[in-house]
């Protein structure tokens, strides 16, 4: 923008120099010649007089007394009636000149001549004042564009910095003012979006500090209850005490990590640069998975199977992983058909699961949107996904939608490197 203004201003300034400069020389040169034209005339009458008078007083005209009244570096020729031989002051011009002539009373006859060459000597020395006279002009055009380009520039640089900053998640109001109308009334509605959005920003983080304050002892309270349902599991039956206890470890694992999940959240919410993420073994998370929704995918005819590499380690919250993993599992349960396969795969220094089905896929209406909050195609809340890629990113990962039909979805989170690739490497 710097730039646009100082070209810009200069573009005007160049018109304006150029449109009156050439329309002061074609004035000037034409003043210089007339006014050349003029003299030399003028000095021809007034010689013819001088000449006049001397031969009516009977004095004797020679060229020391005419050269006296002549101006320098002119030409000048007299001619006396009778048979007298002319009078000649200066030396003749070469060339084009300017020449005038003048007859007196009793047959004097004057002509003076000047050279054009001095003509177009002051004709360059005007121009060379109008050309110093522009490039003052210009330059101080240049001088003052650029203080303006900066005054203007400098405070749009410094309110995009504030307005980046605010989008980077730092709402503190600056209330710096430019003592430009404008630019101050950018600065107003900024600071009073940061004024906003620090409120906003403050009740969410109390509410969900709240909200998991208030989760913790329910789930306290389901943890000891399934613990205790494991401990006094007593029938005579052996299978249905197997059974029992299945279900409840399964359900007492389930609130575990959901009371992982909820004091993660509580932490976030009251320092957000706080992470929880270390390195874990994926196929125990994928495991633990399978193992908690296949009476689900039985009870609804459908097989939920696995495959890919194996072995793997990535970076990240274990009990996080695990949900955006069940909110996948979920999404295929309740929306998709056939079989859920889970793959594992590895790309470069990233670990990738990727979870499919068979079903009808995403809407093509909905494409990547289908993360957003409330978005949804099948009349859900849309939270899902939106909080699922959430805890994705706060891993450093990213939940992705590869593929609409067949539907894939790829959680992408950072690989851990064994020691023993670490020294093969080396």
């Amino acid at each position: 923008m710097r730039r646009r203004l100082i070209l810009s201003t200069l573009a005007v300034v160049l018109v304006v120099v150029a449109v009156f400069g050439v329309s002061l020389v074609l004035v000037e040169s034409r003043t210089i010649e007339n006014s050349t034209k003029e003299n030399v005339r003028s000095e021809a009458v007034r010689l013819v007089a001088t000449v006049e008078s001397r031969v009516v007083a009977k004095e004797r005209v020679t060229a020391q007394t005419i050269g006296v009244a002549a101006s320098q570096g002119r030409y000048v020729r007299i001619d006396l009636p009778g048979d007298r031989p002319p009078i000649e002051v200066g030396d003749r011009p070469d060339g084009d000149v300017v020449e005038s002539h003048a007859t007196g009373a009793h047959g004097e006859r004057v002509t003076v001549q000047e050279s054009r060459a001095a003509v177009r000597a002051e004709l360059g020395r005007t121009l060379l004042i109008i050309l110093l006279v522009a490039l003052l002009a210009v330059g101080a055009a240049a001088a003052l564009a650029v203080r303006q380009a900066h005054r203007l520039a400098a405070p749009l640089t410094d309110l995009a910095e504030t307005a980046e900053r605010l989008g980077s998640g730092d709402p503190r109001p600056r209330h710096r003012r430019y003592q430009v109308p404008e630019l101050d009334r950018v600065a107003d509605v900024l600071d009073a979006s940061a004024d906003r959005i620090g409120r906003m920003l403050t009740a969410e983080r109390r509410l969900a500090a709240d909200a998991s304050h208030q989760l913790r002892t329910p789930l306290t309270a389901l943890s000891m209850r399934l613990e205790e349902i494991i401990a006094t599991a007593e029938t005579d039956d052996p299978e249905e005490r197997a059974l029992i206890k299945e279900e409840a470890t399964i359900a007492l694992a389930q609130a575990e990590r959901l009371t992982d999940v909820v004091q993660r959240l509580l932490t976030n919410s009251r320092d957000p640069r706080t992470g929880s993420a270390v390195g874990f073994d994926l196929d125990e998370v994928v495991k633990q998975q399978i193992e908690e929704w296949k009476p689900a995918y039985r009870s609804a005819g459908r097989a939920l199977v696995r495959s890919g590499k194996t072995g793997l380690r990535a970076v990240g919250t274990p009990g996080a992983v695990a949900q955006v993993l069940a909110t996948l599992i979920e999404n295929s349960l309740m929306h998709g058909d056939g079989t859920v396969a889970l793959r594992t795969r590895v790309t470069g220094n990233q670990v990738v699961l990727e979870v499919t089905d068979e079903g009808p896929g995403v809407d093509e209406s909905l494409g990547s949107r289908v993360f957003e909050r409330t978005v949804s195609g099948h009349n859900s809340t849309g939270l899902g996904l939106a909080v699922a890629r959430d805890l994705a990113e706060a891993d450093g990962g990213r939940l992705e939608l590869l593929q609409q039909l067949p539907p894939v979805f790829a959680l992408f989170l950072s690989r851990e490197v064994p020691d023993t690739d670490a020294s093969a490497t080396a």
